[in-house]
């Protein structure tokens, strides 16, 4: 993925439609029911924070996940 200034990471499960992302701040969400062409248009997006808020955000169910801080034994059961 390139750089954003708004998301450091990315991750697809394509069998789950569930899509991970990783905010700079270091906030984890996991969003659901995300599907394969919505996860494909972003990591080609030019800029993933304009395709995150138009396309992604407040449209899917989202989780919050543990932060990377965590050590991984305390991490949420899909890391």
């Amino acid at each position: 993925m390139t750089t954003s200034t708004l998301i450091r990471e990315a991750r697809y499960w394509p069998e789950d439609r569930a899509l991970e992302l990783c905010f700079t701040g270091g906030r984890r969400y996991l969003y659901l029911g995300v599907p394969n062409r919505v996860a494909q248009e972003f990591q080609q997006a030019s800029s993933k924070g304009a395709f995150f808020n138009g396309r992604i955000k407040g449209r899917f169910t989202c989780h919050e996940l543990a932060s990377q801080a965590t050590p991984r034994r305390q991490r949420a059961a899909n890391d």
